[in-house]
């Protein structure tokens, strides 16, 4: 059993990959279940796919914070170390899709003085 994780804004996913026949279980669902829409369901399934491994292993993830897009893409970063653990042949072709790389942006903190991170209170001269 190899166990990772994959980081992505505010979301930590911990992968736990061992052989099996491609299920892959999110916070005790199944994944169809924990991510109803496709998009995301592909975006975690695609390092799968890229390695001809989509039936080799199960994953079960444990995968906390942040929404639902930034939690598949920590779940893909997680997978993606876990499979190159496995077998090192794939980091390039994983590092060339932009699954090896942890997105380092999050979001930016509120200053005081102001009404948001960036944005100002209304001033006027007069």
């Amino acid at each position: 059993m190899i166990n990772n994780s994959g980081r992505r804004k505010a979301a930590v996913a911990r992968i736990y990959l061992k052989e099996g026949n491609g299920q892959i279980v999110v916070n005790k669902k199944s994944l169809a279940d924990y991510f109803p829409l496709a998009w995301h369901q592909n975006s975690v399934q695609l390092p799968l796919s890229m390695s001809d491994n989509a039936d080799k292993y199960d994953i079960v993830v444990n995968v906390r914070g942040g929404g639902i897009s930034g939690q598949a893409e920590a779940i893909r970063l997680g997978i993606s170390k876990a499979l190159v653990e496995i077998n090192a042949e794939y980091k390039s072709m994983f590092r060339q899709a932009g699954f090896m790389t942890r997105d380092p942006r999050v979001v930016e903190r509120k200053k005081s003085g102001q009404k948001k991170a960036r944005k100002r209170f209304q001033f006027s001269k007069r």
